[in-house]
């Protein structure tokens, strides 16, 4: 008998990192204290009892129970529009809106509706784990640009231009930065956008941690108002980190209408419709919960200001970015793995935290440290461990 074989494509990629790292943490004896887990991008506080309370009501409604608009409800698509549209200082209309379970299936959904097998699309270095590997399962080629500390881990627009090529179908950008961190500025953003305009590719902006800019930005860019926006952009959110639901599974794709009847027919095949309780639960809570969300906004970047002082005095640890959920830190043992630091921590220290080589290539000297999901006193904790810390 001869065994059946799998998708190549599949079997060739890594075990999903997360589970990786909780298993190294699983070995942690306690010596010094209770585990920093600082692995994961989730929110490090509960949503509000309002917010479960329409949860709970909708959960309850029996017209739920059935399938729902392919393209998401129409209560939840008027109202992230006009959050949208307001935030962006820009006229969007709710046929524009895509709702989708989680921002990992807006980004497969739009990647489907616009390329295939044997197309590219540009990616950074670093990059998130999972677009790279959604790419890969797809059998679309993952063609990267660099992004240096010495620049703030930001994108270079002439690096980009450089490599595209006729098969590059879109660029990627992510902003705030997972894993680095880094905010991108609008005029960065735009002048990206206008590249990918000049070349008549797309750009897909995922702007999962938005809500979480330094307290001083209101609007990350200005593409929305730029004339016929909808021919070349794609953008992509989640209410997983803003609203504290991530288990809910809730995402949401801003583009043009047409694209939108693309995405459609991907959605209808992957899941038909988004989860539709906490659809209308989220459409309650958008113009109703705005000051708890600035409260949030605060902390977090309060925990931020917490962290670099905390490691301001460590010479082996050194903050290269950071902004909304995460610090991309610089380890300074020398010619060891980050993902060798990174198990040590977990084990020994009781610190979880993501190797830079989950990320991409040649970042064995950085860790990504997800700040958001401890408060202040753990990562003051997390400062004192550190400083014990030796290979």
């Amino acid at each position: 008998m001869t065994a059946a074989s799998y998708n190549s494509a599949v079997q060739s990629l890594s075990l999903p990192p997360i589970p990786m790292v909780h298993k190294w943490a699983g070995n942690y004896n306690g010596k010094y204290g209770e585990m920093l887990d600082m692995s994961q991008a989730v929110p490090g506080y509960p949503p509000p009892q309002l917010l479960l309370d329409w949860l709970g009501k909708a959960a309850q409604n029996a017209k739920m129970t059935g399938y729902g608009p392919i393209e998401g409800e129409p209560i939840l698509r008027h109202a992230y529009c006009e959050h949208v549209g307001g935030l962006y200082e820009s006229k969007l209309k709710p046929e524009q809106i895509q709702i989708t379970s989680g921002c990992n299936q807006a980004f497969i959904a739009s990647v489907m509706a616009i390329a295939g097998a044997g197309d590219s699309v540009l990616v950074s270095n670093p990059f998130y784990f999972n677009h790279a590997t959604t790419l890969a399962m797809l059998g679309i080629t993952c063609k990267e640009f660099d992004l240096r500390a010495e620049n703030g881990f930001l994108p270079d627009v002439e690096d980009i231009r450089q490599k595209i090529d006729p098969s590059v179908k879109a660029v990627l950008l992510v902003s705030p930065n997972n894993p680095t961190g880094a905010v991108y500025p609008p005029n960065l953003l735009d002048a990206i956008f206008e590249l990918c305009r000049e070349f008549g590719i797309w750009l897909i902006l995922d702007e999962t941690y938005r809500d979480f800019l330094p307290l001083g930005q209101k609007q990350p860019h200005s593409i929305f108002g730029i004339q016929d926006w909808q021919e070349n952009f794609i953008q992509l959110y989640s209410f997983s980190k803003s609203f504290c639901i991530p288990g809910h599974r809730l995402g949401a794709i801003t583009t043009g209408e047409q694209t939108v009847v693309q995405i459609a027919k991907v959605m209808d095949n992957l899941q038909i419709c988004a989860p539709r309780p906490p659809q209308e639960a989220i459409a309650y809570a958008i113009p109703r919960l705005g000051s708890w969300q600035a409260d949030n906004r605060r902390e977090i970047a309060t925990r931020a200001d917490t962290l670099k002082t905390t490691l301001s005095p460590l010479e082996n640890w050194q903050i290269s970015s950071i902004g909304a959920y995460f610090s991309y830190i610089k380890h300074g043992f020398d010619g060891v793995s980050s993902e060798i630091v990174a198990r040590e921590l977990g084990q020994n220290m009781g610190i979880s935290v993501l190797p830079g080589t989950f990320f991409g290539s040649n970042q064995e000297q950085y860790l990504r440290f997800a700040f958001a999901n401890v408060d202040c006193d753990k990562i003051q904790l997390l400062g004192s461990r550190l400083a014990e810390f030796t290979l």
